[in-house]
């Protein structure tokens, strides 16, 4: 039986560590927080679990938290493999690979979506950047956690990807305000509404599963937060920027994004987007 260690048993990690326990796998979680541990999961600190795996999953907040463990990964007693499913900048990512690298061990970014159900149920979609030589150790590590493995390109085309996909995806969820306040002031039922814009060119994942799952049931639980959205767009438009791309639309979207999380706080879901005015 392989040994997995999972790094960050939060919403993410620790649906992930679930799955592969059920998918046969010893796991080894890793986490400083005073947060349950998946049943199944052996919890211990980092040092005892890179000497007993060498398949690294890391669902971590962010990239300052990633480079915090980065010198331990670097001095693990045998060659790793390492995926990580947090959300980063593309050249951090690069960065930490070629690091990694001259001690033999290999980092590739598997950032993920799907929410904590996703984790929870193994259905998660990867972008991943990973090179050819370790891409099918890296598939078959990533076979119970996900129903969609995208293999964007080499290292940094995961981050890459994730965070055009939460730019739409917030840019989506903004413009949804303007039709869920159109909808109010109108009289037109948003139901109704939703319904005809889901048969036309207009749709999309925010209007087809976001407003009936989290915003009109009222429930806003989806497991993703503001501060998290706001710092993916935000992260989004920097990349933008860098590449010299220029999008007062990507602009409004980060503005937007930024003045929520100060309206309603970093931990309020993100569907609050479409409501909040």
């Amino acid at each position: 039986m392989s040994a997995f260690a999972v790094v960050g048993l939060g919403h993410m990690g620790g649906g992930m560590a679930a799955t592969l326990v059920r998918a046969g796998h010893r796991v080894l979680g890793v986490d400083p927080g005073a947060g349950p541990t998946p049943d199944g999961v052996e919890r211990m600190e980092l040092a005892e679990a890179l000497a007993g795996a060498r398949t690294i999953v890391l669902s971590l907040p962010g990239t300052e938290q990633v480079d915090q463990i980065l010198p331990a990964l670097d001095q693990a007693p045998h060659q790793l493999l390492v995926i990580d499913a947090s959300t980063c900048p593309p050249d951090d990512t690069r960065r930490r690979a070629a690091d990694l690298a001259g001690n033999g061990h290999v980092l590739v970014d598997a950032p993920v979506s799907g929410g904590p159900s996703g984790a929870a149920s193994g259905q998660l979609t990867v972008f991943l950047g990973c090179p050819e030589q370790p891409l099918p150790a890296v598939l078959e590590a990533l076979e119970p956690l996900a129903t969609n493995v995208n293999h964007v390109g080499e290292v940094g085309a995961g981050n890459t990807a994730k965070l055009l996909n939460n730019l739409l995806c917030g840019i989506h969820l903004a413009a949804a305000q303007a039709l869920h306040g159109v909808a109010e002031n109108s009289g037109v039922e948003l139901e109704r509404l939703l319904a005809a814009i889901n048969t036309a060119s207009g749709r999309s994942a925010v209007t087809e599963v976001n407003l009936p799952r989290w915003v009109l049931t009222g429930d806003f639980d989806s497991g993703f937060p503001v501060g998290l959205m706001a710092r993916d767009v935000a992260l989004a438009a920097e990349m933008v920027a860098e590449q010299g791309v220029s999008s007062p639309l990507v602009e409004a979207a980060e503005r937007m994004w930024a003045g929520l999380r100060e309206q309603v706080g970093p931990a309020d879901d993100f569907n609050r987007m479409v409501t909040t005015r």
